[in-house]
């Protein structure tokens, strides 16, 4: 949501146009629907855009009565893209909507579009008090100093993966078939190729291998920065026993009356401020929160690497010998900047 709407940012100032707070989509995951002022406060963000991008709370009855028409932007990268495909809608129609692009190359835009962007994502874009005070809260009632985990193996992640996987629990597999719905598990050498290409979620026991090969002690504090519903979590907690989660740490009425993307939210704030961050998958939250950890010189930022993982079991290590191999492909993603040195962080250079 949010680096959408930083991408929409861009498009606006790219395009000469004024633009709308958005009404977020209800999600079916996160079972909610929210508006941009119930996570960001609106007229902050209104008064740090400007000179950038006008941005309006509403259109006017006479527009607004209006559907805007639709334009699908999922396959466009660049500059030109817009300017040629999108502009002359816009001058037709006026009012448009655009479906973002999945696959946005920030580093293609011009830099004044660049500086557009970046005031957005990194100065503009602030929570609302109420939800800032929570999530100050929260980072305060964590065991210092910690590591934030971003654990990803819920029923839906891996029925999208289109992975198999072996020894989980019943109702774990359950689950996974009932999210699965077309979308059937790839089976023989095709399987293998995908796990190869690290394509496949890691389970909570592979991370806790992984965290083991990196020689991260096992009393090491980990707020994990998850949503509900994650499986066989019992896989990282009975080997690192100092795991705590959102839930456990804020349990009044106020939390639980929240809802997936105001705890999302929650996690980003925690994760942005952590000592240090990983993440079991190269996701969307991942690259926000390593750009903006990144942005404030908070460095100690690692994604774990499934393909590496998947390859070195495919060629059949294991004990020491895995362990070893996992700790010097990791070492060597670290030092090579992998996790911080994101196209995202061009902001730095650009305000």
């Amino acid at each position: 949501m949010r680096r959408d709407f930083c991408d929409g940012v861009g498009v606006a100032h790219l395009l000469n146009a004024t633009l709308v707070l958005p009404k977020f989509e209800v999600a079916a995951y996160w079972n909610e629907s929210s508006d941009f002022a119930d996570i960001f406060e609106a007229d902050y963000f209104i008064q740090h855009m400007d000179g950038f991008v006008k941005v309006v709370k509403e259109l006017p009855p006479e527009i607004s009565s209006k559907e805007p028409f639709h334009v699908d932007c999922s396959k466009r990268k660049g500059q030109f893209d817009y300017v040629e495909s999108v502009l002359p809608a816009l001058l037709e129609h006026k009012y448009i909507s655009l479906t973002p692009a999945m696959s946005q190359r920030r580093d293609r835009y011009p830099r004044f579009a660049k500086a557009a962007l970046c005031q957005a994502c990194y100065s503009a874009l602030r929570l609302t008090r109420s939800l800032q005070k929570k999530a100050a809260e929260l980072l305060e009632a964590i065991p210092k100093p910690f590591l934030s985990l971003h654990l990803r193996f819920e029923p839906d992640m891996v029925a999208y993966s289109q992975c198999e996987y072996q020894g989980l629990s019943p109702t774990s597999m359950q689950a996974i078939e009932a999210a699965r719905g077309d979308r059937k598990p790839w089976t023989g050498e095709v399987a293998h190729i995908w796990r190869r290409r690290g394509k496949c979620p890691l389970t909570p026991n592979e991370t806790a291998l992984i965290l083991q090969a990196l020689s991260i002690p096992t009393n090491t504090n980990i707020y994990l920065a998850a949503g509900d519903g994650l499986m066989e979590i019992e896989g990282l907690t009975s080997v690192y026993t100092n795991v705590v989660t959102k839930s456990a740490l804020r349990t009044g009425e106020d939390f639980t009356r929240m809802h997936g993307n105001t705890k999302a939210a929650l996690d980003y704030y925690v994760s942005i401020n952590s000592d240090s961050y990983m993440a079991t998958y190269f996701g969307n939250m991942d690259k926000m929160v390593a750009a903006m950890r990144a942005f404030k010189g908070l460095y100690k930022t690692l994604f774990l690497s499934r393909k590496a993982f998947a390859e070195f079991t495919y060629q059949g290590l294991e004990g020491k010998e895995l362990m070893q191999a996992l700790w010097k492909v990791h070492r060597d993603d670290f030092l090579m900047g992998r996790g911080s040195a994101l196209p995202d962080c061009f902001c730095e250079f650009e305000l």
